[in-house]
């Protein structure tokens, strides 16, 4: 990894110290050249140059497919992981009586969908976490003969945690449950592979760790699953027969392309594509082995001045995120701290929340511990 030619993406390297990836990502060089491209061929030349506007699209869908090995039939693009989400909460043909199965430590947005469902008798099993993890067999407790769906982060949003989705894929399988996966905080900084982990369904957005604008994401949809979704949202670019305005045909498309009802986000979708070309160039096994050097470094120096890390660490269950707090101070005291030297994290899971990425040194995570105040 060329590490100077690639902090050469990331200009924001000079004007703050940029550690909240969890939260909003920042655009890679690359990214902001392809939106440009597009605003200046749009501008000069209006859609006179729809067909490669379309190959593009096609290269990033490709993209997508390669990052979580799918096949490009199989990924549609998605405006936020939450529309994903929804596409799988309502998909489903529930019976009343019917539930799902969550836990205590996800996002919003992987509660409210599943919460929604109650108007048809369809209820909500919390897993309780166990000191900030979700134990495999906890899951399994909560599943029984009317489970339909496990539905879960691969990276929980607070603390960190990565869960183990391979195994709880083995697990769903052996149930007859439908897998869904909110990838959000792990794609972009762990080798995510539908096939080998037994994904049904997975949704991200493209914000976070895939270093793209809001408002753009993408949603994988298993083979078996295609036909098994119901529809909620039909439109023109939904049908199997998507050029022809005439026929009133509302077959839906025979692949995921049955979830992108209107016109697509292009300029999303162009800025998308350059920063998974950037992912791709350098390798998600090493944009994760960076961060494990990252933030083994910092765990380390939090815990040398004193600080308490919430973040499990464990070899299956680390991630890019470190969450921590002070036995002696307050959590908004040290955000204060941070962001008085230009240090950029969040207040999540009951501490400061630290999330790196692969462009940034040490020396720069190292900072935290330095404009934190001494116990």
């Amino acid at each position: 990894m060329n590490l100077d030619r690639i902090r050469q993406e990331f200009p924001v390297v000079h004007h703050c110290t940029y550690l909240n990836h969890a939260a909003v990502g920042t655009l890679p060089g690359r990214a902001r050249e392809a939106v440009q491209a597009f605003a200046a061929d749009f501008n000069e030349y209006a859609a006179s140059h729809y067909p490669n506007w379309e190959a593009a699209i096609d290269t990033t869908r490709s993209r997508a497919a390669r990052l979580v090995n799918a096949a490009p039939e199989q990924i549609a693009f998605v405006k936020n992981t939450t529309e994903g989400l929804c596409f799988a909460a309502n998909g489903i043909d529930w019976r009343p009586g019917d539930n799902v199965v969550l836990n205590d430590l996800e996002f919003p947005s992987n509660v409210y969908p599943w919460l929604n469902l109650a108007r048809h008798g369809v209820e909500t099993r919390m897993v309780e976490s166990v000191n900030g993890r979700l134990p495999l067999e906890s899951i399994g407790e909560k599943i029984d003969s009317r489970t339909r769906v496990v539905s879960i982060s691969h990276v929980e949003y607070g603390n960190g945690f990565r869960n183990d989705i391979a195994a709880i894929g083995a697990l769903c399988r052996e149930k007859g449950v439908v897998f869904v996966v909110d990838a959000i905080q792990s794609l972009g900084q762990t080798p995510v592979d539908v096939a080998e982990m037994g994904i049904d369904l997975l949704t991200a957005d493209g914000h976070k760790w895939l270093l793209s604008p809001e408002g753009i994401g993408i949603f994988y949809c298993a083979p078996h699953m295609t036909d098994r979704l119901k529809l909620y949202e039909v439109g023109w670019n939904s049908v199997a027969d998507a050029g022809n305005y005439d026929s009133f045909d509302p077959t839906p498309a025979p692949t995921a392309r049955r979830f992108e009802c209107g016109s697509h986000n292009t300029l999303g979708i162009h800025a998308l594509g350059a920063s998974l070309d950037l992912l791709l160039e350098v390798g998600i096994e090493a944009v994760q082995g960076r961060l494990r050097l990252l933030t083994d470094r910092l765990v380390a120096a939090l815990h040398d001045a004193g600080y308490r890390v919430l973040s499990p660490r464990g070899e299956s269950e680390w991630s890019g995120i470190v969450t921590f707090n002070s036995p002696v101070h307050e959590t908004e005291a040290l955000h204060r701290a941070l962001r008085s030297h230009q240090i950029i994290g969040a207040r999540r899971g009951g501490g400061i929340r630290i999330s790196p990425h692969f462009y940034n040194t040490e020396e720069e995570v190292l900072r935290v511990v330095e404009a934190l105040p001494e116990h």
